[in-house]
């Protein structure tokens, strides 16, 4: 007798569960659709891990199933306890923006260098392309003025960490795709506050200076700690490069929180103060933590590297699901079409990427890069400016559909291409042949 594959078995279970959603919902019974949408995604997401294809959307499926529970449930995730949960995404997102740090050293700039053109194309096509996109979709549908602000939040954020995985899935140029990533992460304090200004101005009250500390404190001190982490962590003890490198964070800390005594007027002992708890949190505690998982872990990296992960995978789940709850009522009335607007600023980010690509004659590789690196921004740091600036229940929308979407397509996009060789790769093959 044949042995029952489970994985198969779980998605015609799934499949068994869709077909009763449609069929209640057509009878009026859609009051249940909210636990077997739950269920069968539960499902897909165990499903998907049996076909090698996409494998990869099994965290995409839960995040579907904690959207599900938010909308059908959002009183069960706006408050728990008297406890507002909207306070946990800027926690939250500094421990995704820690774990992307630690994954990433100084040495992930030097791309600069080596490929001047194509992280150049990229990160101006990123800064450009999805700004100009998300301005003209709000002007073409007239959404209310806090989702379009939303809108065009997502699109003024640097690239996300998952753009990089989707290059090295689509056999793309992984070293400038992590180039592009960081230098728009690095800038992302200046530019993203001012194209906000420009052009998110019209839609909400955007202060330049406390949207610049924003950044800096749920995205490059976090990512700072990541990489004294990785430094003390992979480094092989106090070498004079080491030393010189803690030494350029202190100095970034330093610098970066002139900022802070701009926004807050705090006076020469606050700045000092706020520097004393700066390095705390975000120098002396990943260097002590970077010490105990050595420690613990002895040299056992891909221990570590899970640790991280899950806490980034929970954290961006718990995201999306409080954003969803909290901003149930406005989905409702605008989710359809802004759900369709995302899809469309989404994939044509990909499209034009890749088109601009294109057009300055770049090889296929630095093209799929580019795609991928203008068309996948950072939807969790959207997500924690959206509570900076003041309504997480509607600024907060486009970001919290964007990033569960974007993982979806990207995957997508990125299992075809992985499909379809290269011109380097076909050339090597043509010289295998002959």
């Amino acid at each position: 007798m044949k042995k029952l594959n489970p994985h198969k078995a779980a998605l015609g279970f799934a499949l068994l569960m869709l077909v009763i959603i449609l069929i209640t919902a057509l009878t009026g019974n859609g009051a249940i659709a909210g636990p077997l949408l739950i269920i069968m995604f539960i499902t897909l997401s165990y499903a998907v891990k049996g076909f090698p294809a996409v494998k990869g959307l099994s965290f995409t499926m839960w995040m579907f199933t904690a959207v599900c529970a938010a909308m059908f449930y959002p009183g069960l995730f706006v408050e728990i306890g008297g406890f507002q949960t909207k306070a946990l995404i800027v926690p939250l997102l500094q421990i995704i923006m820690f774990g992307m740090g630690s994954q990433m050293s100084l040495n992930d700039f030097t791309g600069v260098i080596k490929m001047p053109k194509g992280v150049v194309i990229g990160v101006l096509g990123h800064y450009i392309i999805m700004p100009l996109m998300a301005l003209l979709i709000t002007k073409v549908f007239h959404f209310p003025a806090e989702i379009a602000a939303g809108i065009i939040l997502v699109a003024c954020v640097p690239s996300g960490l998952a753009s990089n995985v989707m290059s090295l899935l689509a056999n793309a140029n992984l070293a400038l795709a992590v180039t592009i990533g960081a230098l728009t992460t690095i800038i992302a304090p200046f530019v993203t506050p001012f194209l906000m200004k420009i052009i998110g101005g019209q839609f909400v009250a955007i202060d330049i200076w406390k949207m610049m500390l924003d950044i800096i404190d749920m995205m490059i001190f976090p990512i700072i700690a990541g990489f004294i982490f990785n430094l003390i962590w992979g480094g092989k003890g106090l070498t004079r490069k080491a030393i010189t490198e803690l030494a350029s964070y202190l100095a970034i800390i330093f610098l970066g929180n002139l900022i802070f005594l701009k926004v807050k007027d705090s006076g020469f002992t606050g700045y000092l103060l706020e520097n004393a708890k700066i390095i705390g949190i975000f120098f002396i505690l990943p260097i002590v933590g970077a010490l105990a998982f050595r420690y613990f872990l002895k040299d056992n990296k891909q221990a570590m590297k899970k640790i991280l992960s899950m806490f980034s995978m929970v954290g961006i789940a718990v995201i999306v699901t409080v954003i969803t709850a909290a901003g149930r009522d406005s989905l409702l009335q605008v989710g359809a079409l802004l759900l369709i607007m995302t899809i469309l600023h989404n994939l044509g980010g990909y499209a034009l990427g890749y088109g601009l690509a294109w057009s300055f004659r770049m090889p296929e590789q630095d093209r799929r890069t580019i795609a991928f690196e203008v068309g996948m921004p950072n939807a969790g740091l959207a997500s924690g400016l959206a509570i900076t600036i003041g309504n997480i229940a509607t600024i907060g929308l486009a970001p919290a559909i964007y990033g569960p979407l974007m993982n979806v397509t990207g995957s997508t996009l990125a299992s075809w291409w992985r499909t379809k060789p290269t011109h380097k790769e076909e050339d090597t093959e043509k010289k295998i042949n002959n």
